[in-house]
């Protein structure tokens, strides 16, 4: 059989295509060629094209502004920390966590090796800060920090590091903070586990009896007005001795609890949700909703976020469920977190880390004396701890972050995006 007889219709096969006798080209697009079109269809055609490239254009510039509008509202984000945000305020928080997970696989943590000549350093300097807490924490009688020469508030007990043998000035605090005379604000450093031996890891302690807390809100989350503003303005800021960030984010259901300030609620308060919650005294719990901490008339605020991480001085069995610390694997990867707990005294436990998983983070807070304790927030945007230093200008503190973030110390001397504690000296 030849090429000529293998056509159809006795059309013979010509690579040019056209012209009688010859088979037409196929075409690539489902439509008529304009010269196979009558006057009335290419109007149409027109009309139909322009229309579809006009929706193109409107729905391109409704999302090139709505992005704009992210990369420039107020604050110190990053550019990626607003793009995520963006992305999860357009029901895109799926794409962002598969991200994150492509992007810890490609990149994990180092496993082993040592810490920076940086961290090495600020580990190690406790000397010169315990000597001078000393001087500063009430030694002298009849100083306000003092009672018959005893300080009110001394610098506490070195804690047992994770990992043996203890670097020099690993575990021992030092005075991040002081008020009338008193180290009210104290931290620590050590490595998080024996296998991330090249990170590290902050522990603070807050006097719960020297200290009052305050709930902000953040404008994009929660969102809303409230009486208490999203940041801390110059004239607030007297007595400002320490500040940390809130938790999973309320608006999209990850935090899996609720906010309430100003007699507003964001989210929904639910039983069994590890919460935050502020007095009116200045005062601060941490338990569980419903169980350790209750709606009351004195309550002026709440922060829910997960559930407990230690409880009863202990961590939860069920510590290695990843599903309980976010989405998928999440709580099995060793990133940036924080977390909140009490003491047995009252007293406020915080840690922050650059490599934490959900049972180191846990462990931590339990090491540093926390009987409950929670997770707050993760990865490098959100984690924060900073103490303040009113000696130079007791209106206008400076801050310090307790480890080096992406955010600058002054995070919350600006509009904040999210929610945060603030922590005055009595």
């Amino acid at each position: 059989m030849t090429i000529a007889e293998q056509q159809p219709d006795g059309d013979t096969a010509d690579p040019a295509g056209g012209g009688p006798g010859r088979r037409p080209r196929r075409r690539l697009l489902p439509w008529k060629h304009r010269r196979d079109l009558t006057p009335a269809q290419l109007r149409r055609r027109r009309i139909v094209t322009r229309g579809a490239l006009g929706v193109c254009l409107v729905c391109a510039g409704t999302i090139g502004w709505s992005v704009g509008r992210a990369l420039t509202y107020p604050g110190s984000d990053s550019t990626e920390a607003r793009l995520a945000e963006w992305a999860r305020d357009h029901e895109l928080g799926f794409v962002v966590d598969k991200l994150e997970n492509v992007q810890y696989r490609m990149h994990p943590p180092k496993v082993g090796g040592t810490l920076s000549a940086d961290a090495l350093a600020r580990m190690k300097a406790t000397a010169g800060a315990t000597a001078a807490a000393g001087a500063a924490s009430g030694a002298v009688p009849g100083s306000k920090g003092a009672v018959h020469g005893q300080p009110l508030v001394a610098l506490r007990a070195p804690m047992k590091p994770p990992v043996s043998p203890a670097l020099p000035g690993e575990g021992v605090y030092r005075t991040l903070s002081s008020a009338h005379g008193m180290p009210i604000v104290q931290g620590t450093y050590v490595r998080p586990d024996g296998d991330h031996t090249s990170y590290e890891a902050a522990v603070a302690w807050i006097s719960g009896k020297y200290a009052r807390f305050q709930l902000h809100p953040g404008f994009m989350e929660p969102g809303g007005t409230f009486d208490v503003p999203p940041t801390i303005p110059k004239g607030r800021r007297t007595g400002l001795v320490a500040t940390w960030n809130g938790g999973f984010r309320i608006t999209d259901g990850g935090s899996r609890g609720g906010f309430y300030l100003d007699g507003k609620t964001d989210g929904e308060l639910r039983d069994g949700a590890a919460s935050e919650v502020f007095y009116k005294d200045g005062s601060i719990k941490v338990g569980v909703w419903g169980r350790d901490v209750r709606m009351t008339p004195d309550v002026v605020g709440v922060r829910q976020c997960l559930q407990l991480m230690v409880d009863g001085g202990k961590v939860v069995p069920d510590i290695d469920d990843d599903s309980n610390w976010g989405v998928s694997d999440q709580g099995g990867m060793f990133v940036p977190r924080s977390g909140v707990g009490v003491t047995a005294q009252g007293d406020i436990i915080m840690v922050v880390g650059q490599a934490l998983n959900a049972q180191s983070l846990a462990d931590l807070m339990q090491r540093a004396g926390a009987v409950r304790a929670m997770p707050l927030d993760m990865n490098r945007a959100w984690p924060s701890f900073m103490s303040y230093d009113s000696s130079h200008d007791p209106a206008n503190p400076k801050p310090t972050n307790i480890l080096d973030f992406e955010d600058p110390p002054d995070r919350y001397y600006v509009q904040a995006t999210r929610d945060f504690v603030a922590v005055y000296a009595r």
